[in-house]
């Protein structure tokens, strides 16, 4: 529940909180964003009613950020932030004209993601298959689950057993703004996570997640952050080893196979396709190895 004393802010946090259902996370990065803001306008213009502010004072904040050596992408975030209120209050009639019309991001260098190559998911995969205990075997069926699902680390940690359909060999995922989709999942992964479910500790009261602890507690963010790192670093070089490469890798093996990007796109769960394009590259990378192979003028 937003916090902030201010009116407007609290009726914009609680409408992205209860109607967009926008996850904690995002909340507080918005009201963090917003009273920052504030707190700009009452040092330099001795105002603190965001509705009063104009692009003028918009573009002084956005200036003395880039001052303050933050990156591109953390600017464009709070002019996100700041678009989606003032639209916010637009539609509430509080305001009748925005200040973010004229308000421009600044350009970002596009990074591509980080993935394994097939090589070293096989070996990779190869590694997991040394359980020899529950922690080794919760460890192993997360990673598989990351690589065949392409699941965020939120989701998969909050994964409850009624959204494993074993039957189905599927799984519902809920994901950003509790957008529901469906993933297939393997024959194997299916039948060795439905053992893990039969197998699975006392559960503490309250505890339904798939995953769990040898003492039946939920698995946590942090956690999973570290052993993935852990397994990652004995078969790649990748500076970035997080869970969020197993993701990347997911959807970069898919569109390197031919898998069709809508297709990827929703299995990702992005609500963009822009945001889903970013793995073409690599299929682009594919292409041109195939012409110059293929191609007697190459």
């Amino acid at each position: 529940m937003p916090v902030t004393e201010n009116e407007h802010i609290r009726s914009f946090l609680e409408y992205i909180q209860y109607e967009k259902r926008y996850s904690h996370h995002t909340l507080i990065g918005y009201e963090t964003d917003l009273l920052q803001f504030q707190a700009y306008l009452r040092s330099q213009f001795e105002i603190s009613d965001l509705p009063t502010a104009t692009s003028t004072f918009i573009r002084s904040w956005l200036a003395d950020l880039k001052e303050e050596k933050n990156q591109s992408k953390t600017i464009n975030r709070k002019i996100s932030t700041l678009k989606s209120f003032y639209k916010f209050l637009l539609r509430q009639k509080v305001i009748t004209t925005s200040p973010m019309t004229v308000i421009i991001s600044p350009k970002t260098g596009k990074k591509l993601p980080s993935f394994l190559a097939e090589n070293e998911m096989e070996k990779l995969m190869e590694n997991l298959e040394h359980t020899e205990d529950w922690d080794s075997l919760t460890k192993s069926l997360v990673i598989k689950l990351f690589y065949l699902t392409g699941m965020r680390v939120s989701e998969l940690v909050g994964l409850e057993e009624s959204q494993l359909d074993v039957a189905g060999k599927q799984v519902k995922v809920l994901g950003k703004g509790n957008k529901e989709r469906i993933i297939p999942v393997s024959p194997e992964l299916v039948l060795q996570l439905a053992s893990y479910l039969d197998e699975k500790p006392v559960k503490l009261d309250g505890v339904e997640t798939v995953f769990v602890t040898e003492n039946g507690k939920s698995l946590n963010t942090r956690y999973v952050y570290d052993f993935v790192k852990q397994y990652l670093g004995a078969v790649t070089t990748l500076q970035k080893k997080s869970p969020h490469v197993l993701r990347h890798t997911f959807a970069t093996h898919l569109m390197n196979k031919g898998a069709d990007l809508n297709a990827v796109k929703e299995l990702l769960g992005h609500t963009s396709l822009a945001a889903t394009q970013v793995y073409t590259h690599n299929t682009i990378e594919k292409l041109k190895e195939v012409y110059k192979n293929a191609h007697p003028k190459a």
